[in-house]
């Protein structure tokens, strides 16, 4: 049985895909991806998500304010501790840095970035963590902040081997998607084969990111066993062995 750790069931187009929620949740199930991990990105979605977590047994979600969200109102801590207050909020997240999309210099990003980490320790979650082109930054904050004592993961990871032990000895995981399926994704291949098997998440970060074969297409949970088969290959082990040990870390991350 595979897990999805990170998708947005909230951001597909259903239209486009032909089916609903409902029909997208059985085709996971079908495709054997028992457990869904549905992140938020933004603090409207929370209402929303809770209400789907409520729908699905097998659907768990988070809360959280992703850094490149433009707001006219940055939440509060205590706004972040009043919306996790759930019994199906898992992880506070989607959250971190993205200097891919605007100045490396923004603080903003990182009082966000702080506060959702404070958020994650006085409710004692795991924080799902968003980096891109901000090694440097994201990595100093987790570190100031003392975010080890409560860990998370480092969602669709595409940073390099010194990050990645960086963050795997502040007592994170390392959760790749389809990116590392991509024919010019050659470095983060070699990560994928380095990072330990019970320090390691698979996702599908749908609606984004659809794995080989299916690059191009709108992504969906069901397709996260591409990536564990992909990694399976990568590391000439068999398929199962990805898919029990990256449920088991899924688990145990998430109090599941």
């Amino acid at each position: 049985m595979f897990t999805d750790s990170h998708c947005h069931l909230q951001l597909l187009d259903y239209n486009k895909l032909g089916i609903d929620m409902d029909g997208v949740v059985q085709n996971a199930l079908d495709n054997h991806v028992g457990m869904l991990l549905c992140v938020c990105t933004h603090m409207d979605q929370v209402a929303e998500l809770k209400a789907i977590a409520d729908k699905y047994v097998n659907v768990k979600t988070s809360i959280g304010l992703h850094p490149n969200e433009e707001i006219t109102h940055e939440p509060t801590l205590d706004e972040y501790l009043l919306a996790q207050a759930h019994p199906h909020v898992v992880a506070i997240g989607e959250t971190g840095l993205d200097y891919y999309r605007s100045a490396p210099d923004n603080s903003l990003q990182k009082d966000r970035f702080r506060v959702q980490i404070r958020a994650a320790k006085q409710c004692d979650k795991p924080l799902i963590v968003h980096t891109r082109n901000a090694r440097k930054d994201t990595i100093e904050i987790l570190r100031d902040e003392h975010a080890e004592t409560v860990g998370g993961v480092m969602h669709c990871f595409t940073e390099d081997w010194e990050m990645a032990k960086q963050a795997i000895d502040l007592n994170f995981y390392i959760s790749f998607s389809g990116i590392v399926s991509f024919a010019n994704a050659l470095d983060l291949q070699e990560v994928a084969k380095q990072v330990p098997l019970d320090r390691m998440l698979i996702e599908t970060d749908s609606p984004f990111l659809a794995p080989v074969p299916l690059r191009g297409q709108m992504n969906q949970p069901a397709n996260v066993r591409y990536v564990a088969e992909f990694i399976a290959n990568l590391r000439n082990i068999d398929v199962k062995t990805v898919a029990e040990q990256t449920t088991k870390n899924y688990q145990k991350l998430f109090k599941v």
